[in-house]
């Protein structure tokens, strides 16, 4: 069938590849990307404080029991950041409960979105500068310019990741960079497992990229790409036990305080970063 791939950015033949969760996952036969087709899927009513605290399939066992060894991680993601582009403002989109802010807000005067109604609180209560909402005209508006836009495992959970680059761009200042997380869908894990694959989880996650269908896509953007590679993570012992038990079809259960603050060193190569920069015309 034909569809508008948005790393394309034009109408491309696409096949289906399998169903999952009631969802036709395709994919686009020039770039590689995937997208799961689903019927409905009302993004207010799922990302709540469930989905943070075990009680979605596919979010986290515990994110705010496991926030020292998250600290740990986004502090790592700070440093490498820090290499790029030292200083100025920072955009998080999707957020969640703010700590990769806090670790950030050392070297940059930053601000968050989030679209989970008891994060945003969290973080404000915090003193945290956090819209409570979804990146559009309007939110990006009230916030203005930026050197650093961070989206975390978050591109693959946009309804139009197309629009909210274009749209990132634009409030983006001259040689500033967006930094982006996400799954590698032409990863050999990814390709070996199918369907079964950890991050093949819709409709909660709507697009599955590769590295080309990234260069595809932020290069017909007017962006360079800096970055792109498959970095090591520190990620919670109860979060790979919450997506072992996912993937076995076993029914969840408590994560332990001592799962939640292990962090363990975890590279499957299917997961890759991407440094998007916009060019300074100027110089």
């Amino acid at each position: 069938m034909q569809l508008v791939c948005p790393a394309c950015a034009r109408a491309t033949v696409h096949r289906k590849l399998y169903e999952k969760n009631s969802c036709d996952i395709l994919q686009c036969s020039t770039c590689g990307l995937g997208r799961a087709e689903c019927r409905s899927f009302d993004v207010r009513s799922y990302y709540t404080e469930d989905y943070f605290s075990g009680g979605r399939a596919d979010g986290y066992s515990d994110y705010l029991g496991s926030e020292p060894v998250l600290r740990r991680e986004f502090a790592r993601t700070v440093r490498f950041i820090r290499r790029l582009r030292d200083g100025g403002r920072l955009l998080e989109i999707g957020c969640a409960y703010g700590f990769f802010l806090e670790e950030a807000q050392c070297f940059f005067k930053v601000a968050g979105i989030e679209i989970a109604d008891t994060a945003v609180a969290s973080c404000r209560a915090r003193g945290l500068t956090v819209i409570n909402g979804v990146a559009e005209d309007s939110t990006l508006g009230e916030l203005g310019m930026f050197d650093v836009i961070v989206l975390l495992d978050v591109i693959e959970h946009l309804p139009d990741p197309r629009s909210t680059l274009a749209l990132c761009r634009q409030h983006l200042k001259p040689a500033g960079i967006i930094v982006i997380t996400t799954g590698d869908f032409a990863s050999f894990y990814a390709r070996v497992s199918g369907r079964n694959w950890r991050l093949m989880t819709p409709p909660q996650h709507l697009w599955f990229f590769t590295r080309e269908c990234m260069r595809r896509l932020s290069r017909s953007l007017g962006f360079q790409v800096e970055v792109c590679d498959h970095p090591w993570k520190v990620v919670p012992l109860a979060l790979i036990q919450f997506q072992i038990r996912r993937l076995l079809g076993a029914s969840s259960i408590t994560s332990s305080v001592l799962a939640n603050r292990i962090g363990l060193p975890v590279n499957l190569f299917d997961a890759m970063r991407c440094v998007l920069r916009k060019p300074d015309i100027s110089r």
